[in-house]
């Protein structure tokens, strides 16, 4: 039993957009056993464009019912049925998201016309509706209005039940939770079948092959499948649904592992659709400065973004300490240390040798920054074991990479030959500081 779908819409997002029109034709898996079609008053402006393609105008949607008015209707045409439609993520989004807002959770299996062209009739010069039926001899008239697109729909839906002789592939795309069912338009169920359940890196690309997303997983094929079975209605994840073709991953053998590496990946790539490790850095700085009396002073303050700061932190009060450590060991009074604190009187002698014990506590405490290794056992995706080191050199971070069995991780040579270089940046940093802290029998310090 199933529904066959058109829609005509405001927008591309269910969440901000209304639907103008639609058409539900049903089918018994033999012929057509009825239908419904009405245009819905949206409630909000439809955009010239919009009007450009379906011939909808404010004017013949004014007088329409609002969803509202029909949404027991619709939910009642399709409960229990099979949702069909022609990129079906696309309309059912729309209704699903719209019979939400009254209450009526839909829960349909879904089948979507495009995927199921693809299996049953591949090599196709294009599989859009209009494309798809020219080369089919289907009769499409009245194109991109819903009844018009569903009668076509229909039609293919029956022409492809046809040529699925045995049903194989309709089977298998309307079984249980079905990733067919949920995937993206061009992405293959092979590409989500192929992802390991290991920790690792995720990267989906677009037509053009550019990334335009990376993520990281501790499951690698739980992960992504989240993506796409959580069909948010917003705009920025049905943008991105849209864009994404294709899936790649890099395998990591830890969890750590996989979130340095989305963090250099990000900063790297600076993919369309991530948008968090983009802004994130470590809020402030320990700076130099020489006042008014020509004295080198200190100050902690939020990052400047081409200033290069003596060293980073998350909080302001890390880097009054480490300053306080600094003046303490070179015997240099607080109240001398800071800028914000009133300008010591001192003789041109006293300035000069102020100075020279600043800079030598400044050389001191870059040279005091930490050194140390983070070493962990992980696995590959076949679970065979690895070892990792992360290292970092005075404060900052170095680069990462596999061990090899049996090395000496004491040594830092061994562990130095062995990592991939990669730049440093304050959120891979912080997540190594941030570990070394928790789990301190990871670390190996020189």
């Amino acid at each position: 039993m199933y529904a066959i779908v058109d829609i005509e819409t405001t927008g591309g997002h269910a969440a901000q957009h209304g639907i103008t029109e639609i058409c539900i034709i049903l089918h018994n898996g033999q012929e057509v056993e009825g239908q419904f079609q009405t245009l819905i008053n949206p409630q909000q402006h439809i955009p010239r464009f919009i009007v450009a393609l379906t011939g909808i105008t404010e004017y013949m949607v004014a007088d329409a019912p609002l969803f509202a008015d029909v949404a027991d209707k619709i939910y009642n045409l399709l409960k229990g049925r099979i949702f069909v439609a022609h990129n079906v993520n696309f309309d059912y989004s729309f209704v699903n998201h719209h019979l939400l807002q009254h209450g009526l959770d839909l829960q349909s299996r879904k089948l979507c016309t495009v995927r199921y062209a693809r299996k049953v009739k591949p090599g196709m010069p294009s599989y859009s509706l209009g494309k798809l039926c020219r080369h089919l001899d289907i009769e499409l008239t009245d194109r991109h209005r819903a009844f018009g697109d569903a009668i076509a729909t229909a039609k293919l839906l029956d022409l492809l039940l046809d040529a699925d002789t045995d049903r194989k592939h309709f089977n298998q795309m309307v079984k249980g939770r079905n990733a067919e069912q949920y995937l993206p338009l061009h992405v293959s169920k092979d590409q989500l079948d192929n992802l390991p359940y290991c920790p690792g890196v995720y990267y989906f690309k677009n037509k053009q092959g550019k990334i335009v997303y990376v993520g990281k997983a501790v499951n690698l094929k739980y992960r992504v499948r989240s993506h796409f079975a959580n069909n948010a209605t917003n705009r920025r994840k049905q943008d991105m649904l849209r864009e994404i073709c294709s899936i790649e991953y890099k395998m990591c053998a830890t969890e750590l592992m996989a979130l340095v590496l989305e963090s250099i990946e990000i900063k790297r790539l600076w993919p369309q659709f991530n948008r968090s490790q983009k802004r994130f850095e470590q809020a402030y700085g320990l700076y130099t400065l020489e006042d008014q009396n020509g004295l080198i002073r200190l100050v902690v303050e939020k990052k400047r973004k081409h200033l290069p700061a003596l060293h980073s932190f998350h909080r302001q009060e890390e880097g009054f300490g480490l300053a306080r450590k600094v003046a303490a060991h070179a015997g240099i009074p607080e109240a001398h240390v800071f800028a914000f604190s009133p300008a010591p009187v001192l003789s041109s002698r006293e300035r000069i040798f102020h100075n020279i014990k600043m800079k030598q506590a400044i050389d001191l405490m870059q040279e005091h920054l930490p050194t140390f290794a983070i070493v962990q056992e992980g696995a590959d995706e076949k679970g065979q074991p690895l070892t990792v080191g992360y290292l970092v050199e005075k404060g900052k971070f170095v680069g990462m990479g596999f061990l090899k069995a049996g090395a000496d991780v004491q040594i830092k040579e061994n562990i130095l030959i062995a990592i991939t270089m990669f730049p440093d940046h304050d959120t891979t940093r912080g997540l190594l500081l941030n570990h070394a802290t928790r789990y301190p029998g990871s670390v190996i310090s020189w």
